[in-house]
């Protein structure tokens, strides 16, 4: 099992309690430490079956000052995505 943690993030270091009280193993990945990669997002999302939209934190800055409004496919979310990973909604537990 891996977590997508962010330690500033409240719900992230909630998620990650949750896991550690679990007794199950698991890796944390500080992906804005460590970014994914274009394929390891796309990896992502099909393990959760969900969009790239899906996953957008459509309230910060980077996506409303560059991205908002703008009529754009799955590719061009998840590039933007990687190119800025604090995009990514946390946390995420994978298996």
């Amino acid at each position: 099992m891996k977590i997508l943690h962010n330690p500033r993030c409240r719900k992230s270091r909630e998620g990650l309690k949750i896991l550690e009280d679990s007794g199950q193993d698991f890796t944390i990945v500080e992906y804005l430490k460590e970014p994914l990669t274009k394929e390891q997002l796309s990896e992502v999302l099909s393990k959760l079956g969900m969009s790239a939209m899906d996953l957008v934190r459509k309230n910060e800055k980077e996506w409303k000052e560059n991205f908002k409004g703008k009529e754009m496919s799955e590719e061009e979310v998840v590039a933007a995505m990687v190119a800025h990973p604090k995009l990514i909604e946390r946390p995420i537990v994978i298996s």
